[in-house]
This record gives structure tokens, sequence and C-alpha cells, in this order.
């Protein structure tokens, strides 16, 4: 599931690098909780809960519909 996941944060990844931020991520557990970093512009962003939330989680539940949720660390 963690390839899975990688994929598709790449697909995401290019929005977010055009606004100078990026994802990392840091750990898939087994329930299905995906952990990610937000770095650069996104890591102390006003919007960067909307990012995740509307971005970010909607995108890796779309490609591993197995993902529970997605949270920053």
């Amino acid at each position: 599931m963690k390839e899975r996941v990688e994929q598709s944060l790449e697909r995401i990844r290019p929005a977010l690098q055009a606004d100078g931020g990026d994802v990392e991520l840091v750990e898939v557990t087994e329930d299905g909780v995906v952990k990610v970093r937000l770095v650069g512009a996104c890591r102390g962003c006003p919007m960067s809960q909307l990012t995740l939330a509307n971005g970010v989680e909607r995108v890796v539940k779309e490609d591993v519909p197995e993902v529970v949720r997605v949270e920053a660390v």
C-alpha cells in the first residue's frame, strides 16, 4: 500500500511545488492512516489544512481506497 500512496502523492506533488511547497510521506499505518509532512511554503501556511483535506487526502483516498485518513505530522 505504501508504494501506491507514494504514486498518488506524485500525482499531487506538481501542484504543491508550483506554490513553493511539497509533501513527504512519513508513514502508512496498518490501519490505513497515512502520515505526511508538508514542507516548503506549505509548512505553516494558513491554508495547509485545507490543502491537506481537499487536495492530498482526496487524491490519496481516490487512488488508494484502503486509506482511512491522511494526517499531517
